[in-house]
């Protein structure tokens, strides 16, 4: 429980004068390690100050309203009856998910509030999904353990197969630091970002929907290239065997990706501890390119957006986050020119495609956990 920590105007204004409970959680930006966490893989991402809180009292039942949703949720805390489209399906899966795995919920009646973006590769939905828990169940629980159930709400009741790595860095990032973690074992390591530096993150006003089935596409490719090549998953294809994989396209191109990505997110954490700026800059425009050609989901938006930022006094690396198909990117910027950087990326990404986009400067941030319980 947290009593040192103040939400944000935009959020605390809709927080219930009489709310018992208020939990919230963040966003995050993958600073690098795209599609790896599901290839038993690593990741690095760093949670944001955007963030969704949910509040309310002490309920007899589960009701909720969102703010901007005209709607009112209400799920059954006995059988997890509820609905099944719309975000109201996030509370459904959440309440499902906890009666499965026979943890103790309470009910609540309130809101949910954020400034979180949708559709933008921030993780809105991992947010949404472990402010949920913190807000349902009666005791804290360990990150990990939240991150697990919060993987299978997604997974079995809203039907993308998404990996451990959106509800972990939610639940578990420190402020200051990104969170790396091995998929694999699910042990994770803090590794500071230097404090002169600030994540810079431009939506590309191109909008996802990941149950529409292209990221589970290409899951399922990567586990058929797993099977195809006799490993249990592709993070245990060494990079130096690549070239002698009989692979056929576009198999041999994704499992590429990965194996590359792995190395360079370890390479990505070293560049971190030491503060060596060049070599960030060369593993993330080398993610990119590697997300558009070799794993295809980046998009002629998202590459104009990479290739206005790379120019851009301030920035130290640029790459695509989150699983593609539209979205954002993530920079690494200079605190000093953050504000002056995001300002000429939008104005002249807006000039030359005509698209909208928004910008956001952020701390390396605190995950999940519970303001108050009064």
């Amino acid at each position: 429980m947290r009593t040192d920590f103040d939400l944000p105007a935009d959020l605390r204004r809709h927080v219930p004068r009489d709310a018992e409970i208020i939990a919230q959680a963040p966003g995050r930006a993958n600073l690098i390690g795209e599609h790896t966490d599901y290839n038993e893989g690593f990741v690095l991402p760093a949670a944001l100050e955007l963030r969704t809180v949910v509040a309310g009292r002490r309920a007899d039942r589960i009701r909720l309203r969102s703010i901007g949703h005209s709607a009112v949720v209400e799920v059954d805390a006995a059988d997890g009856r509820g609905p099944t489209a719309g975000w109201g399906r996030y509370v459904t899966a959440v309440v499902r998910t906890l009666i499965h795995a026979g943890v103790p919920t309470r009910g609540i009646d309130g809101v949910v509030a954020s400034n979180l973006p949708t559709g933008t590769g921030l993780s809105s939905s991992a947010a949404l999904e472990v402010a949920l828990v913190m807000a349902l169940v009666d005791e804290p629980m360990e990150p990990r353990t939240l991150a697990e159930l919060c993987r299978r709400a997604e997974n079995v009741h809203v039907g993308v197969r998404s990996g451990i790595m959106d509800p972990l860095a939610s639940a578990a990032a420190r402020a200051g630091f990104g969170l790396f973690i091995d998929c694999r074992s699910i042990e994770t390591a803090d590794v500071r970002i230097p404090p002169d530096l600030r994540l810079l993150i431009v939506d590309s006003g191109q909008r996802r929907e990941l149950s529409a089935g292209d990221y589970n596409l290409r899951r399922a490719e990567c586990e058929t290239a797993a099977r195809l090549l006799g490993v249990r998953a592709l993070r245990d294809v060494p990079e130096a065997d690549l070239d002698a994989t009989d692979l056929p396209e576009p198999l041999a191109s994704r499992a590429r990706h990965v194996v590359t990505e792995n190395a360079r997110t370890l390479s990505a954490v070293d560049a971190l501890r030491t503060d060596d700026r060049p070599r960030l800059r060369e593993l993330f425009a080398a993610s990119h390119l590697s997300l558009a050609r070799d794993f295809a989901v980046s998009t002629p938006q998202i590459d104009r957006l990479v290739d206005i930022a790379g120019r851009v006094e301030g920035i130290i690396a640029t790459r695509m986050t989150g699983a593609g198909f539209g979205g954002c990117t993530v920079s690494l910027v200079d605190a000093d020119h953050a504000r002056r950087a995001l300002t000429e990326i939008v104005d002249s990404y807006q000039r030359m495609t005509g698209l909208p986009a928004h910008g956001w400067i952020s701390a390396p941030a605190s995950g999940s956990f519970e303001l108050i319980e009064a």
